[in-house]
C-alpha cells in the first residue's frame, strides 16, 4: 500500500507523513477513576451513551458536576474542541468534544495542535486502520484497554493540513446525511408506533381512536378460533422445499441467510417440517414474546420447523391489517394473558384462539392495511438509503487513509 492513500483528491500526491500522537495531539487527558457523589453543577458528566452521532455535546441523562466539585476530586476537564477515543470497555468509540466536559475512564481525551484538523482527526480514527493498530495495542490484556503512554506512542499516516480539510468535508457530508436520514427513519417509525396505538381500539374499546372519513360503525369482537385455521401440511415426502426461519426483525428468512453454512438443519431429513403455501402466518411459539412472527405472501412453498404453528385467516379478514395488529401492543397484551411456562413461556396456536380481536368491516380493514403498508415501504426505503449511505462511508474509510 505505502504512504499513499488509493482514493485522493486532484492535485495531492505527496506521501503522507508518519506521526506519533504525541506530536499531533498537545495533551492526553486521562480522566479519574472516582465518580461524582453529587451532581449540582454546569459541567457535563458524560458516558458513552451521550455521543450522538460523531459529536458529544452534553449529558443527556442530565448530570453535571460543580466547579467545587471538580477541585475537590481533581477531576480532568476536557476542553471543547477535543477528541475522545475508548480507551478500554467498547473498543474504537470516537466523538468530537462540542463543550467542555468531564467523562469517564472509558475515554482518553486527546487535545489536537493547530497543524490538524478536527474533523479528519475523527475520520482517521474512525477508519480500519486506526482501529486495527489500537487493537493490537491491546493485544495480551484480558479486558481491552490502552494505556496512555501506548497512546502517545502510536505512529500513524497523515496528510497537509490542506488535503486534512479536503478529506474532512468529504466526511463530514456523509455524516450529516446519515443522520438525517436516521433522524427522517426514527420519526417515521415513531410515527407508525403512534398510529399502532391509535388505529386499533384499546383493550376494552370498540372504536379506535383515529379513523378514516366515512366509518362510524362499532368494530365487532371475534376469538381468533373463528377468524383463523391451522394450514401447516407435513411435507411427508420430503420435497425439496427452500427451508425458512423466522426472525423477529424479517419474519420469514432463508435459513441459508438466517445461519451460518445454512445452520445444523440443512442436510437434516425434512419429512416433519410444515409446508407453508402463500399468504400464511408462522409463529415460534417460545418466542412469539419478543416478535418472531412473519407473514408469508409469495407464490412458492417454502418449510418450516414442526416447532412453529403455521395457519391461514377466513375471508372476513385482510391479511396485512391483521399482520399489522400482530405489531401492535394489543397483540402483546394478548401473549402476556394466554403464555403459559415455567423457566421459558410458550404461546401455542391453542393460546391464540382463545384471545380475541376488534374487526371492522373488510374496507375499513383495507384502508388501515393500506396506510401502514405505506408508512412501512418509506421506512424501507429510508432503511435503504441509510444503509447505502453507511456502505459508501465504510469502503471511503477504507480506501482514503493509510
Amino acid at each position: 500500500m505505502g504512504n499513499k492513500p488509493r482514493i485522493r483528491f486532484k492535485g495531492f500526491t505527496e506521501d503522507w507523513e508518519q506521526r506519533k500522537l504525541i506530536y499531533i495531539f498537545n495533551d492526553f487527558i486521562v480522566p479519574m477513576r472516582d465518580k461524582p457523589k453529587v451532581f449540582s453543577g454546569t459541567t457535563p458528566w458524560t458516558r458513552i451513551e451521550d455521543i450522538e452521532g460523531r459529536y458529544i455535546n452534553t449529558s443527556l441523562s442530565g448530570q453535571f458536576v460543580s466547579d467545587e466539585t471538580i477541585k475537590s476530586m481533581n477531576l480532568k476537564v476536557i476542553p471543547k474542541g477535543s477528541l475522545i477515543v475508548s480507551a478500554s470497555a467498547t473498543f474504537g468509540v470516537v466523538a468530537i468534544v462540542n463543550s467542555d466536559l468531564i467523562t469517564n475512564q472509558t475515554f482518553i481525551g486527546l487535545v489536537p495542535n493547530k497543524d490538524f484538523d478536527i474533523d479528519f482527526l475523527y475520520s482517521l480514527f474512525e477508519s480500519p486502520t486506526t482501529k486495527s493498530k489500537l487493537l493490537k495495542l491491546s493485544a495480551g490484556s484480558t479486558i481491552f484497554y490502552i494505556a496512555r503512554e501506548s497512546f502517545e506512542n502510536l505512529v500513524l499516516l497523515v496528510p497537509s493540513k490542506e488535503e486534512q480539510i479536503k478529506i474532512s468535508k468529504i466526511f463530514k457530508s456523509i455524516d450529516d446525511s446519515i443522520t438525517l436520514h436516521q433522524c427522517k427513519l426514527e420519526k417515521l417509525k415513531l410515527t407508525k408506533k403512534a398510529l399502532l396505538q391509535k388505529l386499533f381500539p384499546k383493550n376494552g374499546k370498540h372504536i379506535p381512536e383515529i379513523r378514516f372519513k366515512g366509518f362510524t360503525d362499532a368494530w365487532e369482537q371475534r376469538k381468533f378460533s373463528d377468524i383463523t385455521y391451522l394450514s401447516g401440511v407435513k411435507n411427508k415426502e420430503n420435497k425439496p422445499y427452500e427451508s425458512y426461519s423466522i426472525s423477529n426483525e424479517f419474519g420469514f428468512i432463508p435459513q441459508d441467510e438466517q445461519f451460518e453454512n445454512g445452520g445444523t438443519m440443512k442436510t437434516a431429513n425434512k419429512s416433519m417440517y410444515y409446508i407453508v403455501s402463500q399468504n400464511s402466518f408462522a409463529y415460534n411459539p417460545a418466542r412469539i414474546n419478543v416478535g418472531s412472527i412473519g407473514y408469508y405472501d409469495k407464490p412458492d412453498n417454502v418449510i418450516v420447523s414442526s416447532l412453529y404453528e403455521v395457519f391461514k385467516t377466513t375471508e372476513i379478514v385482510n391479511d396485512k391489517f391483521l399482520w399489522h395488529w400482530f405489531k401492535s401492543s394489543q397483540f402483546n397484551h394478548l401473549i402476556e394473558k394466554y403464555q403459559e411456562g415455567g423457566v421459558r413461556l410458550y404461546f401455542y396456536y391453542d393460546k391464540l384462539c382463545k384471545g380475541t380481536i376488534e374487526l371492522p368491516t373488510i374496507n375499513e380493514q383495507n384502508k388501515i392495511s393500506n396506510l401502514l403498508d405505506s408508512l412501512d415501504m418509506y421506512i424501507t426505503l429510508h432503511q435503504r438509503k441509510l444503509e447505502r449511505l453507511q456502505e459508501v462511508k465504510k469502503g471511503l474509510l477504507q480506501k482514503m487513509f493509510v
